[in-house]
């Protein structure tokens, strides 16, 4: 598994990263595939001037899969919150995925269509 994380007016403190590693190292535990080295993980953190100070960070996270990108985007005031809030997004797409490429359901497609 390849993660890399890009700051856009944004700097990471000694404790935040490691605390993000950790979050985004449990994607694995929702598919086999994202742990193979053809896939990656790309996490953005911008900080933008917005009215609403609550929306100052916005965190995009991009799981690369063999033949398929998932994406997730939020806006919060902290980092962590953020990260969190991808992640939820991030596990219905990874399930479907894994459900749709993974051995077992291909096997239930050819079983039902011999019948």
């Amino acid at each position: 598994m390849n993660i890399q994380h890009f700051e856009k007016n944004f700097r990471f403190s000694g404790r935040e990263l490691p605390t993000i590693a950790r979050k985004i190292g449990k994607i694995a535990t929702y598919c086999k595939r994202v742990k193979d080295a053809s896939s990656s993980i790309r996490v953005e953190v911008e900080r933008q001037k917005t009215k609403k100070e609550r929306d100052q960070i916005m965190v995009t996270v991009t799981v690369e899969l063999p033949e398929k990108v998932l994406r997730a985007e939020s806006r919060k005031p902290d980092v962590i919150e953020a990260i969190d809030r991808c992640i939820e997004k991030l596990e219905p797409q990874l399930k479907r995925y894994k459900e749709k490429w993974s051995g077992k359901a291909n096997a239930r497609k050819a079983e039902r269509t011999k019948k």
